[in-house]
């Protein structure tokens, strides 16, 4: 086991909702679903994928610290192991004169397990969401079997400009494309070409993809804010694409509106941005939100970030999974082989830009719904 051990899987099945909870259906049925701790870090915790084969893994971006594991693989053990080794996970902050950006995790944000066997992994490379360390953005293709990097796609600043921080990434079924999200200063989606590793960077700017300025995003019914007054100011960060591959979902979590367009717009390079603004179709209201997750079923799952809450969207209707006074901010949402969901809590209210006079905000923890 690495000496660096931040996971602890829990002893045994933890039930997190109180004895008892159940939440309400909008048609006044009960639902069964509960929340079970699966491992709790001493770093925060953001993204989480399963592979095919069950296998599990996490991301700790470098926000408020030098985290000394960036992508890891939980262990069978309770502990966890860099991944795909040590020396990709050796990136300090402290040392990034001497360390070379574009082969080592700068500040990982997400980790994507594809169904092709392959682990991909999103470095915004922006540390503390500040500068952009150049060199460092790109996203890397793991292959599983043999836990080797076999594909790095750097992204130079017309990709991931300075006020960037490319957030989330989900896949087309053929392999073809990625789909990112840019949750910085100025939000967007960049589609990138796997085979040709050609980027675009569209919806720059765009409405549905910026902070909405009308929201002021809570937590614990309280502005959520900074001591010198910023509050949460992240543009489009949640994304999911339909399980038919033919829609890409999307929203700040400063904002309360999903929005969705037409993959086919995406790929199509002879369209101007313009062009392809035309296409953006408003969904619905989601109120704040991070993660998103079409599941197996179709069923699009939302982190209620200022309601401890994670909800289901089927059509028009929105409707609470899970309530939980402990689930402090469901950051990212999972789906394992066998259709059990997963989440991250990053606690991000909880942290020392929120609360510099408290201790950190740890342990942070990933979660299941059960049913």
């Amino acid at each position: 086991m690495h000496p660096f051990h931040f996971a602890t899987f829990a002893p045994g099945v933890s039930l997190l909702a109180c004895p008892g909870f159940a939440d309400r259906s909008p048609a006044g049925g009960e639902s069964s679903a509960r929340l079970v701790e699966v491992a709790a870090f001493d770093h925060q915790v953001t993204g989480v994928t399963v592979s095919s084969q069950g296998r599990i893994f996490v991301n700790f971006p470098r926000w408020t610290e030098d985290a000394p594991i960036s992508v890891a693989e939980l262990t069978q053990d309770g502990g966890t192991r860099p991944y795909p080794n040590a020396e990709w996970n050796a990136w300090r902050n402290a040392k990034r004169d001497e360390i070379t950006p574009g082969d080592h995790w700068v500040c990982v944000q997400s980790v994507v397990a594809d169904q092709r066997g392959n682990l991909w992994v999103l470095d915004p490379g922006a540390p503390a969401q500040a500068q952009v360390i150049p060199g460092a953005p790109k996203l890397v293709r793991i292959d599983l079997a043999s836990d080797e990097a076999v594909q790095t796609i750097a992204f130079d600043t017309t990709i991931a400009p300075q006020g960037s921080y490319l957030n989330d990434v989900r896949f087309s079924a053929d392999g073809r494309f990625a789909y990112i999200t840019d949750s910085g200063v100025q939000g967007a989606i960049v589609v990138v070409d796997l085979e040709s590793g050609a980027a675009r960077r569209l919806l720059d700017g765009h409405p549905s993809t910026q902070a909405d300025k009308t929201v002021i995003v809570k937590a614990d019914g309280q502005p959520l804010r900074r001591p010198d007054g910023r509050g949460v100011e992240f543009s489009a960060d949640g994304i999911a694409l339909s399980p038919d591959g033919r829609y890409l979902y999307w929203q700040a979590v400063k904002g309360r509106t999903l929005y969705r367009i037409a993959t086919e717009a995406l790929h199509n390079v002879e369209l101007h941005p313009d062009q392809v603004a035309g296409h953006v179709e408003r969904v619905g209201e989601n109120g704040p939100a991070d993660g998103l997750l079409f599941d197996q079923q179709g069923r699009l799952y939302v982190s209620a970030v200022e309601e401890h809450a994670i909800k289901i969207r089927e059509g028009e209707n929105l409707r609470t999974l899970v309530h939980d006074p402990d689930l402090r901010w469901p950051d990212t949402f999972a789906e394992g082989p066998d259709g059990t969901i997963y989440v991250t809590d990053s606690r991000i209210p909880d942290m020392s830009w929120f609360k510099p006079d408290s201790p950190a905000a740890l342990p942070t923890r990933l979660l299941k719904i059960t049913r």
